[in-house]
């Protein structure tokens, strides 16, 4: 049981054993109200029969407190179970759900819109701590002693206890048969919702470029019509539950009318005595109304299908692991008949082979789509390869932890991701526990401290969401601050300059030229001249190596390298007439 319960409800094992534990607990409280249902039996009885009622105070004053007493403590077991609990489970869903994701592979993300994911962990994970501390305990515990008390009627009196109990069943395959159509409806929220945050997010930011382009009230009027969408699938997804849950509620009417009816006749013709058939009305009016809330209960725990399907996607995809030892012999990186293809099973590399040795300057260049920025994810494992193998100093990177492999690498991107925090602790981000003295060194070296000098509190300028405050050049040298800090054996420099004006690339490559001092260092880049003093060169199209060496002998062989250099310079030369 409790293995199913992780599974139907995505659950951790200590979430599933504290569900059945808070299911125990509704079942327990459930039976503990029966109990003022046969004091008031028993005091009738007593009433009836003519029994001296002061003679009883004592035992009808005892059973109320015992009721007092079961009840308060049922009550105090399930609220720990079924709400802190589960609150605690939320905060643990949340942190091994980002966990998880911190361990896939990037190209889960690529087929994840990312408003997608952000849904996952805070709506969906929200709409399963409501389930978990107000529906599912209480659905599975009512639905428990319910059965208990049904089992205890047809002991008492099978005719009675038909008339009572036909009603339930065929009102839970009701609701039951809806879980189809309430998927579908979920579905169709589930879908509008993330449609529209898409474009929330999106509006927000590009409101420069709509403004820019005077295409604001067209974006508006496409973001109105999701928001129409959104409140549409809501309604409907409300109509398509309650057709089904208030048709099985009315039909639990029917039930009180046959226990009165089945129970006058038998009482008329002397098959039931007068306290059992004022039992029965008891029981009946205690069994129905938890009923009503147990079908909304079910319709709403089939709705979390969806819910649970999108944390399961992501508990279930495979994560990247490997060794936590890495001793590699040297770090030369050797692609080995490499080849890579996305989910759509479209190739994007095909048999690639070279190697980028240490202390020396590899190059990747070639036309856009050929691969190669592929080729720098797969060295520092951010995918893995479908075929060939990728080794940094002779071991293959698949059978190592992603997290110990790149410690190894120093990552300059060509866009720079910054935090709206100092400059001091974006820098830091390279090496958490490195010193102030050691974050001051490489921000010297990565020429940045001029400039930080003059922001308005230096190091400690916050620099808004994403180093808004700073130009494109200075957030790059940040960048490289970084990996000065971390001062890694690899270094893959990403289109590290392709944005910046002159002044900045000279700053930037100043800066460059001292990091990448006796490492393996991998350049991707679409400037010719900035590979010109590469010690090798990897010409990457459609997928595959179509030529390598230096600089030098490829201009010599006139092939496609020099028809690049040829079309850049061609380009450079270029002017309005």
């Amino acid at each position: 049981m409790k293995n199913r319960l992780k599974q139907k409800f995505a659950l951790s094992g200590q979430g599933a054993k504290d569900m059945i534990l808070g299911i125990a607990a509704v079942v327990a409280q459930n039976l503990a109200l029966m109990f003022p249902v046969t004091l008031l039996y028993l005091f009738t009885g007593d009433y009836i029969d003519g029994v001296d009622l002061s003679s009883r105070t004592g035992f009808y004053i005892g059973g109320i407190a015992i009721c007092l007493v079961l009840l308060v403590l049922t009550s105090i077991w399930q609220y720990n179970l079924a709400y802190k609990a589960t609150y605690k489970e939320s905060a643990e869903r949340r942190i091994s759900l980002a966990e998880k994701l911190r361990k896939l592979p990037l190209s889960f993300f690529a087929k994840r819109d990312l408003a997608d994911l952000t849904a996952t962990i805070m709506s969906d994970v929200e709409v399963m701590e409501h389930a978990g501390s107000h529906m599912i305990p209480q659905y599975y515990g009512s639905i428990i002693s319910t059965l208990i008390i049904c089992i205890g009627l047809f002991f008492f009196h099978w005719q009675m206890a038909i008339a009572a109990v036909w009603p339930i069943p065929i009102a839970l395959v009701i609701v039951l048969t809806s879980k189809k159509v309430q998927n579908h409806f979920s579905r169709k929220q589930a879908e509008a919702k993330i449609d529209l945050n898409d474009g929330v997010q999106e509006f927000i930011e590009t409101s420069r470029d709509l403004k820019s382009n005077n295409a604001e009230e067209e974006y508006l009027t496409g973001l109105e019509t999701k928001i129409d969408l959104v409140e549409k699938t809501a309604l409907g997804s409300e109509l398509g539950i309650a057709v089904f849950v208030v048709s099985a509620q009315m039909l639990l009417k029917f039930g009180i009318g046959t226990v009165a009816l089945v129970g006058s006749m038998l009482l008329i013709n002397g098959g039931l005595t007068l306290m059992q058939f004022f039992c029965f009305l008891l029981v009946a009016s205690r069994l129905y109304e938890p009923m009503s809330g147990t079908l909304i209960n079910l319709a709403a725990v089939n709705a979390l299908q969806i819910n649970v399907d999108r944390m399961n996607q992501i508990n279930n995809t495979k994560a990247q692991d490997g060794s936590t030892s890495f001793e590699p012999n040297g770090y030369d990186i050797t692609f080995d008949h490499a080849g890579f293809s996305y989910e759509d099973e479209k190739s994007v590399l095909s048999d690639v082979s070279f190697t980028a040795k240490q202390g020396e300057v590899t190059a990747l260049v070639g036309p856009s789509g050929g691969g190669k920025t592929t080729v720098s994810r797969l060295a520092a494992r951010f995918w893995d390869t479908d075929k060939g193998k990728v080794t940094v100093g002779g071991v293959d990177v698949k059978t190592v932890d992603p997290e110990t492999l790149l410690s190894a690498f120093s990552i300059v991107f060509q866009d720079v991701t910054l935090f709206n925090n100092t400059v001091m602790e974006n820098i830091r981000v390279g090496k958490k526990d490195a010193t102030d003295e050691e974050v001051l060194a490489a921000a010297k070296l990565a020429n940045c401290d001029d400039f930080i000098q003059e922001l308005p509190d230096g190091y400690d300028t916050v620099i808004g969401e994403n180093g808004s405050e700073l130009s494109g050049g200075e957030r790059q040298r940040i960048s490289i601050a970084r990996a000065f800090l971390k001062d890694a054996p690899i270094i893959l420099l990403d289109e590290a300059t392709a944005s910046l004006d002159v002044e900045n690339e000279t700053k930037v490559q100043s800066a460059l030229s001292r990091l990448i001092k006796n490492k393996t260092v991998m350049v991707i880049a679409h400037r010719m001249r900035t590979v010109a003093g590469a010690n090798k060169i990897v010409v990457l199209s459609d997928g595959g190596v179509a030529e390598q060496g230096s600089p030098a002998e490829l201009m010599e062989k006139n092939g496609v390298f020099a028809q690049m250099v040829k079309l850049q310079t061609e380009g450079q030369n270029w002017s309005i007439a």
